[in-house]
């Protein structure tokens, strides 16, 4: 096998290049009249069968002529096609009208039916792009085999390129046009032609889709839009609550969307159990139109709930502009006003070339009938002429040299049967020299004024504005109606009790589901050391044995079951090696304090609010003292008595509010009991977890105390230690 050596960069330029040229000038890029080669050549080929005011034929004879013009595939122009059709709704003017299923834009699943089945013709709108086409408007170019001729351009008499969305990927560059309200295109662009300065915004109020759905107004992405070309503005659903049936209606959706797409993600919110208040949702889209249904509970709140599926499902979407457009075969990124002024130089050599047309075609029909009006003052001659002509191929120079007229003023003449060549006839034709003369000198004056040019196309964007125009499908909101959804919003707030097990793991269980549950799950030799109550909503601070407290959300665990293990902290956390977590303390407004005691007799008492943190820092260090062991970790809301022991069975009642709070929250704390002989406090323990015969016995007003001995009735309850 023979290998030859080549630059890579040679061999893109030779190989690559043209095929990336290829696509952007020849497939993803739409040009000035609003259309891709692929929709001109469809478009083209219809014009020509007839399609315009005959009546609808199959889809398939339509795509088998195309292929003349368009050699890519009968599914790739039939896909084409549909796009343009009533039928699939993808543009607020289809230009195709269309028979059978051709599915919908708004529907990902619903498959358009085959060609063989379909009927198509072209809809009204469409005479607005042929206009004048034979006129001589544009330019024709051959077919990829030179058997044929087809337009370069359409010469569309109003700015399709605005008025139908546009969407395009090439190589290294790509276009996204959105669609825009027919009228106010038209109203914008007569005001634009008679006021550089217009502020488009008072006219081209906002995008519009066939979709419908709520344009949510910001005037400063807009303005940028309109200048630059590029930026985005969000379209969100509309929707209507039935209060009978308890559901909420959903009958138009963003246009980047689909049906299909909104209610899998709805679906999958309530699987995973962050929408809580849906019971079902459905696609009930029929004849009539789009509608997704979602039933709800009694007790939901509706509109607070689709605020929610806005923030979290496509109900509510973005769409980037990027209006790329290819103006003399080179790709630009033009603003609003820009594509204008090219749409307006267009259109206006379009009609000057018409009107070149139209003099040309008048002057040479003005000519004829001067020549014929010269044989009006002698008939018989002319008769004598051709009678006494002996060859057929000196009448015309006879007539030529009898009447002082040109070849082809004699060739007309020669033609006129016999008879027509009676002075009535001459006369009647003769008789519009005049108004020619009249019409070709108006035509003169619009072909050499620009301002009559401009006259004609504002005329003819209000004929296609009356004649054409809808009002608006996509509502226009204000920015500052729309609620703004936060996260905190977003959460579902319910009741859920915490399970922290010994060996590290957490179960998060919703009280609605505890109480129909079974016995819990745990790991051999683990057991629950803690157990607690929180909203969803709440603050966990899990307190770990190498000093460090750990802050995650509640609602960021997931909610289990009792018969499953629950989340291991190792792993959530991110714990080191060895560390394992104490205590953990659910908050919503981090009040009250946590107290930590020390085997040296000491505790700590330092305020929540200490562990509250602007920022969403998960990890705190030095979250409490190093100093000595940890014999107890618990949280106070409130001050209360407790009850310490050391290992040399001294007991000690005290009261938390002796004890002063430290902001540092690394504190050593204050001594609470006193030594005696080297003893050590060993724990802490609540009031209702004793059985004293007498509590003043053990209780002391001022601290540090020593405490005193376990009496023998005492000793019931048994001591187990932390560690």
């Amino acid at each position: 096998m023979k290998f030859t050596e080549q630059k890579i960069v040679e061999t893109l330029k030779l190989n690559y290049m043209p095929y990336a040229m290829s696509v952007i000038v020849s497939r993803a890029i739409p040009e000035i009249d609003g259309l891709k080669p692929s929709h001109r050549k469809l478009l083209y080929t219809m014009y020509k069968m007839g399609l315009l005011n005959g009546d609808k034929t199959k889809s398939a004879n339509v795509v088998g002529q195309t292929m003349k013009l368009n050699p890519h595939g009968d599914m790739a122009i039939y896909e084409t096609m549909v796009r343009l059709t009533t039928g699939y709704g993808a543009l607020l003017h289809p230009l195709i009208e269309s028979k059978g299923n051709f599915g919908r834009v708004y529907s990902r699943d619903m498959k358009y039916a085959a060609p063989r089945y379909t009927e198509v013709k072209l809809a009204p709108i469409s005479a607005e792009l042929f206009r004048d086409i034979d006129k001589d408007t544009v330019d024709f170019t051959d077919n990829y085999d030179g058997t044929m001729k087809e337009p370069v351009l359409l010469p569309t008499v109003f700015p399709n390129i605005l008025v139908n969305p546009n969407q395009g990927i090439a190589v290294g560059m790509a276009s996204n046009i959105c669609s825009f309200n027919l009228k106010e295109v038209c109203e914008a662009t007569i005001a634009y032609i008679k006021n550089d300065n217009v502020d488009l915004l008072q006219y081209l109020k906002a995008p519009d889709f066939p979709t419908g759905g709520e344009l949510i107004y910001n005037e400063r992405e807009l303005r940028n839009i309109y200048e630059t070309g590029r930026g985005s503005f969000r379209v969100r659903a509309r929707y209507r609550f039935d209060k009978k049936n308890n559901c909420i209606e959903i009958y138009e959706i963003p246009y980047t969307t689909t049906a299909e797409t909104i209610i899998d993600s709805i679906t999958e919110l309530v699987k995973n159990g962050k929408i809580k208040d849906i019971t079902d949702v459905r696609d009930e889209t029929d004849l009539s139109g789009l509608k997704i249904t979602i039933d709800i509970k009694r007790s939901a709140d509706p509109d607070a709930l689709m605020n929610k599926l806005f923030k979290l499902t496509p109900l509510e979407d973005s769409f980037g502009c990027n209006f790329n457009i290819l103006i003399n075969g080179r790709p630009q990124v033009l603003g609003i006003k820009g594509i204008l002024d090219n749409w307006i130089e267009f259109r206006m050599n379009c009609i000057r070339r018409q009107t070149a047309f139209d003099i040309k075609r008048k002057s040479e029909r003005l000519h004829l009938l001067e020549g014929l009006s010269r044989i009006l003052l002698d008939i018989d001659k002319a008769i004598k002429i051709i009678r006494e002509t002996e060859k057929e191929d000196q009448v015309v120079p006879n007539l030529m040299k009898g009447f002082g007229i040109d070849q082809t003023q004699a060739e007309f003449i020669a033609e006129i049967k016999l008879r027509n060549l009676n002075r009535e006839y001459i006369l009647k034709q003769t008789a519009n020299i005049e108004a020619l003369k009249a019409e070709i000198a108006e035509l003169k004056d619009i072909y050499e004024k620009e301002s009559r040019i401009l006259d004609i196309i504002c005329r003819q964007l209000e004929e296609i504005s009356k004649k054409y125009g809808q009002p608006r499908r996509t509502g226009i909101i204000s920015e500052q109606q729309v609620e703004v959804v936060t996260e905190e919003v977003m959460i579902e707030d319910y009741n859920v009790r915490l399970f922290l097990t010994e060996q590290g793991y957490l179960k998060k269980i919703p009280l609605t589901s505890l109480r129909s549950s079974g016995e819990q799950k745990l790991k051999e030799d683990d057991r629950i050391i803690q157990e607690i109550e929180a909203r969803n909503k709440s603050d966990l601070i899990l307190f770990s044995s190498q000093y460090v407290a750990y802050k995650i959300k509640v609602h960021e665990i997931n909610d289990c079951k009792t018969s499953m293990l629950g989340e291991y902290l190792g792993n959530v956390l991110e714990l080191n090696e060895g560390e394992r977590i104490l205590y953990m303390v659910a908050t919503e407004d981090y009040s009250g304090y946590m107290l930590f005691s020390f085997v040296n007799g000491k505790c700590a008492k330092i305020p929540l609010s200490s562990y509250a943190t602007k920022t969403n820092r998960k990890k705190l260090i030095n979250a409490y003292s190093n100093e000595s062991p940890l014999c107890d970790i618990r949280f106070l809301r409130e001050d209360r008595e407790l009850v310490a022991f050391s290992d040399i069975n001294k007991v000690l009642i005290f009261n938390t509010a002796n004890i002063n709070p430290k902001a540092t929250r690394d504190s050593g704390g204050v001594q609470v009991m006193k030594s005696k002989n080297g003893s050590i406090m060993v724990k802490i323990k609540e009031l209702d977890e004793v059985n004293f015969t007498d509590f003043d016995y053990y209780r002391t007003k001022n601290i540090p105390a020593v405490g005193c001995y376990l009496k023998d009735e005492d000793r019931e309850e048994k001591q187990v230690k932390m560690f």
